[in-house]
């Protein structure tokens, strides 16, 4: 899990170099297309039809298309933002979850939960708070960025029960893959990449797949109420990388307002971890 966050705090801050130079949509099909040639190469010829077996093609292509978006928007995001801060709002994201929960699935949310969500909203504000240093045009793209990641997630809830993960994954870097290759007349322009920007464009879809990889084996390994404060760890990461390649850190009102959303997000976490022992606990009991 520390593995792939840290790829994808990676991708992030390549993208943001890459983005003061090449159309953000450009950048997308590379994250997409190599992703997509990864899997080809080291899944295709073991996993074969497998790879692209599913009952709810639809849903998939769908699902897929959430994923792009938030590809596309937070890259935009970070063209204009810090590392540090446009990561934060991504982290949104389980916040928006809990409430598309509720309307969507049906499902009940405590009090706590509600308070947990204000308060994740809250530390949303304190670091685009207004007379702040942040782009008024990168918060609205990062907003859009953890409203797609946000619905992707309730897909992915409603797909995972009967899907193979394996094809799940597949299919984001396929739907990005064809959806990016067929809008290419609309944004491809621009200077010629050199090698080195070249493969930068290329490594966005390693990290990518990589770090996707390492995520799907994490959860093999682990429960996810186990391993989802792990996923915090990619605030760290792009603290140190903005950090490092953009002399960039958080002011005090931004750090307070990633804890915030943090600790929010992680106690809902952890919430859901307890009632899952204690149902389990019943179960035995009941046995």
């Amino acid at each position: 899990m520390l593995g792939a966050t840290l790829c994808f705090a990676a991708l992030d801050a390549t993208s943001k170099h890459l983005s003061q130079t090449y159309p953000v949509p450009m950048l997308v099909w590379g994250r997409y297309t190599f992703h997509c040639l990864m899997m080809l190469i080291f899944l295709a010829p073991s996993m074969r039809l497998q790879l692209i077996a599913t009952a709810r093609p639809k849903a998939q292509v769908a699902r897929a298309l959430m994923l792009v978006g938030t590809t596309g928007f937070s890259m935009a995001g970070f063209s204009m933002m810090p590392l540090a801060e446009s990561t934060a709002f991504l982290f949104v994201t389980p916040l928006v979850v809990v409430i598309l929960s509720h309307w969507l699935l049906k499902e009940s949310i405590t009090g706590g939960h509600w308070l947990a969500v204000v308060a994740g909203f809250v530390g949303a504000l304190l670091i685009a708070r207004p007379g702040g240093a942040l782009s008024l045009q990168g918060i609205f793209w990062m907003t859009l960025a953890a409203a797609c990641y946000a619905i992707y997630q309730i897909q992915t809830r409603q797909l995972s029960p009967t899907e193979n993960t394996v094809t799940m994954l597949f299919y984001t870097a396929l739907v990005g893959t064809v959806s990016m290759t067929l809008a290419a007349p609309l944004y491809w322009g621009g200077p010629t990449p050199g090698w080195i920007d070249a493969a930068l464009i290329a490594s966005l879809g390693i990290y990518g797949g990589t770090g996707h990889l390492m995520l799907t084996r994490a959860f093999r390994y682990a429960a996810a109420s186990f391993l989802s404060p792990f996923l915090y760890a990619q605030l760290i990461w792009a603290m140190l990388l903005g950090w490092m390649f953009y002399d960039h850190l958080p002011d005090l009102l931004s750090i307070a307002g990633m804890a915030v959303i943090a600790g929010s997000s992680l106690s809902i976490a952890l919430s859901e971890r307890l009632k899952q022992a204690s149902a389990a606990k019943d179960r035995d009991t009941a046995c």
